[in-house]
């Protein structure tokens, strides 16, 4: 750790310190009616969590090159998990006692200032510490919902059908089905995990014509694949398996001795795309035909370009992989990034074009069947389908996870399309 980071390390540490100093006042505020005895076990128990985190924190800090060439990502993206298990009930908690602390202080002000005001009453106190005790209550809904996310929600999958009606499309291909995966990022799975076979029962439950992924085999190493390609040999599809990179396959986030080692860790990649039976499509497209229809049949194109984002690495080609294509057929275009579409693919006239890449921000609400997420704080297109002007946008909301070791209110996703011809 260099002497930047050190200081940038122990200023945050400062903060959470203090955090945790007044979060545990509110929390003396808000039980303060209870016995002597259960005061000092909830005193027991809050600090000896609140240190063994922050002594995690430290652990993982002074570890993290070291966890990270090992490829570890399961035991640090679980600390990362507690950690936001944790602060999040903190932050709730020190709102509430801040606003108590706002109002007797301006109670305080108002005996000693006004002329004739009566002075602030036990009663009035313990009116105001009711601010502190809802604060309590309410910091077990974000508690929940963490635990939720970390437990139960990153496992518990939503099959997305999404209909794709269109002109272009031959009438042979009326039905087929399409299965979308989308940012496996297998390296944050422990290993032992029953989510990936969980992941492929579901997709291969649905007999799909086509399977389409649409990047992030891995979260920096090839090698994170390896306990998995196994399983994921498992999935089926009639016409065939089609991939892309995304911007964690190109390994840019780590740290390597030379060039050539990052090259051979993406031929190795690349590797592990063909021993899974996908066919890797880089900057480039093909016909898709139903198999024995013979030459000269119905057929649509599909594209598939290296990452492109407006954020993030720029390596695709999108002229490269259209040129030749016939834009009077219907084309599909696998890009991971969402914002590749309005910078790039809406002026080439694409029908449909599909990605990844936000997750989601794996934390969501939804509120009278609408779903709000931060990732649309920083995405246009971040989730779902989109139409602008007869093409289609669909952003798929990833298989696994990074970072945050869960998905509140927003579920993994496979997502099945169904293809139809517009006749009208």
């Amino acid at each position: 750790m260099t002497t930047h980071s050190l200081i940038g390390f122990l200023i945050f540490l400062g903060i959470l310190v203090l955090v945790d100093l007044y979060a545990y006042m509110g929390i003396c505020t808000a039980i303060a009616s209870w016995g002597q005895i259960a005061r000092q076990w909830v005193k027991l128990i809050y600090w000896t969590i609140s240190i063994g985190m922050l002594l995690m924190l430290c652990f993982g800090a002074f570890r993290f090159q070291e966890l990270r060439s090992s490829h570890n990502h399961a035991f640090a993206f679980s600390v990362i998990g507690v950690f936001i298990l944790l602060l999040l009930p903190k932050l709730v908690i020190v709102v509430f006692h801040g606003v108590e602390d706002m109002l007797q202080a301006i109670c305080w002000g108002w005996s000693r200032m006004a002329p004739g005001a009566a002075p602030s009453t036990g009663a009035g106190v313990g009116r105001i510490r009711f601010i502190s005790q809802l604060g309590l209550a309410l910091a077990a809904i974000p508690f929940g919902s963490v635990l939720h996310g970390l437990t139960k929600g990153r496992r518990n999958f939503n099959v997305s059908h999404v209909p794709i009606v269109s002109k272009k499309l031959p009438t042979a291909f009326d039905g087929l089905r399409i299965v979308q995966i989308s940012d496996l990022h297998l390296g944050s799975f422990s290993v032992g995990s029953d989510i990936v076979q969980r992941g492929i029962d579901l997709i291969n439950a649905e007999d799909p014509d086509l399977i389409l992924f649409t990047g992030d085999l891995v979260n920096d190493y090839a090698d994170e694949a390896e306990p998995w390609l196994e399983q994921l040999k498992g999935l089926k599809a009639r016409m065939g398996k089609y991939s892309i990179l995304g911007n964690h396959d190109y390994s840019d986030y780590a740290s390597w001795p030379n060039l050539r080692e990052k090259r051979m860790n993406m031929e190795k990649l690349m590797g592990h795309h063909r021993t899974l039976g996908f066919r890797l499509l880089l900057d480039e497209h093909l016909p898709i035909g139903i198999p024995g229809q013979g030459p000269g049949g119905d057929t649509f194109t599909l594209i598939g370009v290296q990452n492109w984002g407006v954020r993030f690495q720029q390596y695709g080609n999108l002229k490269k992989a259209i040129a030749g294509t016939d834009d009077s057929k219907f084309r599909l275009l696998m890009s991971h990034d969402p914002t590749h579409w309005e910078a790039q693919v809406q002026e080439t006239g694409i029908d449909l074009m599909l990605s990844g890449h936000t997750h989601g921000a794996q934390f969501g609400i939804t509120i009278a069947g609408r779903t709000y997420s931060p990732a649309q704080w920083v995405y246009k297109q971040w989730a779902g389908h989109y139409e602008q002007d007869g093409m289609q946008l669909y952003v798929n909301r990833g298989f696994g996870f990074i970072g945050f070791p869960g998905r509140v209110g927003m579920p993994p996703e496979i997502t099945v399309f169904h293809l139809h011809v517009n006749v009208s």
